[in-house]
């Protein structure tokens, strides 16, 4: 019987460097998740929102896309999201491990 994704999911996650590489890319999932979900929720096709973004489908296509290894610039998110009727918010997060601090020498 083969293992379920979940399962999959958490022995690979017991590898420390695996672990370290998902922590990375979970920001950069989790933001294109929501811009698929923002445009889907607002009743947009890729293809009307690059027409709204006056853009190709492709460039949308690749901006959703996890496994792209282009990052997108802050003003084009600003610009997805407004084109669907949103704004962003940033939020910054102290992480949970040791950080850098001005402060602790």
């Amino acid at each position: 019987m083969r293992p379920s994704l979940t399962d999959f999911k958490k022995k690979a996650l017991e590898n420390i460097e695996v672990k370290q590489e998902y922590e990375n890319l979970a920001p950069a999932y989790a933001l294109r998740k929501q811009l698929i979900k923002i445009r889907k929720d607002a009743g947009f096709t890729q293809e009307e929102l690059a027409k709204v973004l006056h853009t190709k489908k492709s460039n949308i296509s690749r901006l959703e896309n996890v496994n792209s290894s282009i990052s997108p610039k802050l003003s084009t998110i600003e610009e997805y999201a407004r084109a669907v009727g949103y704004q962003i918010e940033i939020n910054f997060i102290p992480q949970v491990e040791q950080h850098i601090s001005k402060n602790s020498n």
